[in-house]
């Protein structure tokens, strides 16, 4: 890295994820000097459960920092604010004496609460739930989650009372700034705190009744700070010459609406990674949905609340994985569009990946994928195809959906995370909705929507860092008819699965 950067005071931010664990590094203009990835194991059980270890998150989340700043050489002490973005529904509980977890994380796409959330069904719960929330009942959110851990994990306490006073429970935001204060700040901002199910996004607090139905006290839950708010400060244990505050902190998926500039009702972004998320702001009072979509917080910040509807899907960049890891289809996900690319684009083979259910907008947890319509020339090309349109097919149902629940038409999908690197995603994802995807020239936008909500509130940027990103346009080759054919094979094949 060249030694003559001098564009502080710099703004660094850690995007803790599902697969890894980022530090981004941000000079006094936003420009982005440099990055460090840092994996963590994916703990998947026989039985379908998938956890991380808290412990190797944090040590990793130091690391990374560490790494970042020592390669781009830049001095220290004039960092000057932190940010964070977090994998938002990953849930945990620990001791609040020892600082120890005392079980895994359980991440966002386990479904090992859903008998807890069949019992709140049966017991006519769903629709308060929903109501309160604004999150359809599901073992997806944090809430199903922390009840399971409470109710299997080696508890310190006889009571829930007593587990209130000995244990936090919260998402990983709330556990990194745990560690990152020394164990002297317990709290999250309101869009993570929208997405555990225990938060009513009216009232824009934790709901009492919402937290027993569950079983989980209110008073091991953090407090709750607008996105901009004052969460502490750190020295990264002693690695940096004085504490630094910490000032932005956003679920990934929120962090990257905000990078993207969708500031105004109607603007609409999908996060493409392990799973995807497509997000709608739609203004300063949320909208309900009937059809499986969460109306959630986007942020608050500058005193003001802001709401989005949203649609979240289990598996997408994971489903290359497991084609190319599981099945050996490929050597690398990375040779996915091109491997697609060379399959007879008339191939009628559809693959529903609902390995951990289906999510939104049909939020069916106990879904198998299927792989179906396949013929005798259906080969390995053809298999790699029908994975790579899944993740497009799933992003375009749930689009669909929020423009007829907002009542606007969109006339954009901004897009990013790691798969919007594939040329050929990118041209089907619009060739089958029908309008422009607009891909921007970094992928690190989670992050960069921490550091630009923490450089802002710190005074370092003004609101003008958020129109920086140039973007490459995909804009529709496809037939009108082609379209609804293939979207009419991909709903039969979803309407296949939905009715085992």
């Amino acid at each position: 890295m060249s030694q003559n950067i001098t564009k502080g005071p710099y703004v660094l931010a850690v995007d803790q994820s599902t697969s890894a664990t980022k530090a981004l590094l941000f000079d006094g203009e936003g420009e982005l000097l440099g990055r460090s990835d840092r994996s963590h194991a994916q703990k998947i059980s026989e039985n379908g459960w998938v956890g991380h270890d808290p412990m190797e998150i944090w040590k990793n989340t130091l690391l990374a920092i560490q790494d970042v700043v020592e390669k781009t050489g830049i001095p220290k002490e004039d960092i000057a604010v932190l940010g964070i973005s977090n994998q938002r529904e990953t849930a945990m509980v620990w001791d609040r004496e020892t600082g120890l977890p005392v079980y895994d994380a359980v991440v966002w796409h386990c479904a090992r609460g859903e008998k807890i959330c069949l019992e709140l069904q049966k017991a006519g719960k769903g629709e308060t739930i929903r109501e309160k929330s604004g999150l359809p009942l599901s073992p997806y959110f944090s809430a199903a989650k922390i009840a399971w851990i409470l109710r299997n994990a080696p508890i310190p306490a006889d009571s829930l009372e007593e587990a209130g006073k000995k244990l936090c429970a919260g998402t990983m935001d709330s556990w990194l700034l745990f560690k990152l204060t020394g164990r002297k700040c317990f709290f999250t901002d309101c869009s993570n705190a929208a997405r555990t199910q225990l938060f009513h996004i009216e009232k824009k607090g934790w709901d009492p009744e919402l937290c027993a139905w569950f079983g989980i006290s209110p008073a091991m839950l953090a407090e709750v700070l607008p996105s901009d708010g004052n969460f502490g400060e750190t020295d990264l244990e002693g690695f940096l010459p004085r504490p630094i505050p910490i000032r932005g902190v956003l679920g990934d998926s929120n962090g990257a609406l905000f990078a993207q500039g969708c500031l105004q009702p109607g603007m609409i972004k999908t996060t493409y990674g392990t799973g995807s998320s497509v997000m709608m702001h739609v203004g300063k009072d949320p909208v309900r949905s009937g059809n499986g979509l969460a109306s959630s917080l986007a942020w608050a910040r500058n005193g003001c609340t802001e709401y989005v509807l949203e649609g979240n899907i289990n598996y997408t960049g994971s489903v290359m994985k497991w084609i190319s890891e599981d099945l050996g289809l490929l050597a690398s996900p990375k040779e996915a569009g091109i491997v697609a690319q060379s399959a007879d684009q008339e191939d009628t083979a559809y693959l529903v990946p609902a390995f951990t259910g289906l999510g939104a907008p049909y939020w069916k947890s106990d879904a198998k994928a299927i792989l179906c319509g396949m013929t005798r020339s259906t080969g390995r090309a053809e298999i790699v195809k029908a994975a790579e349109e899944s993740t497009a097919y799933q992003i375009a149902d749930i689009v669909s959906l929020m423009e007829k629940e907002s009542g606007v038409r969109v006339s954009e999908l901004r897009v990013d995370g790691g798969p919007t690197r594939d040329t050929y995603l990118m041209q089907f994802q619009s060739d089958i909705l029908g309008i422009p995807v607009a891909v921007p020239g970094r992928e690190e936008l989670s992050g960069m929507g921490a550091a630009y909500m923490a450089g802002i509130a710190a005074g370092i940027y003004g609101e003008e860092v958020l129109s920086r990103i140039e973007r490459k346009c995909f804009l529709p080759k496809m037939e009108e008819k082609r379209r609804k054919e293939k979207r009419q094979g991909w709903k039969e094949a979803v309407e296949m699965l939905l009715k085992k």
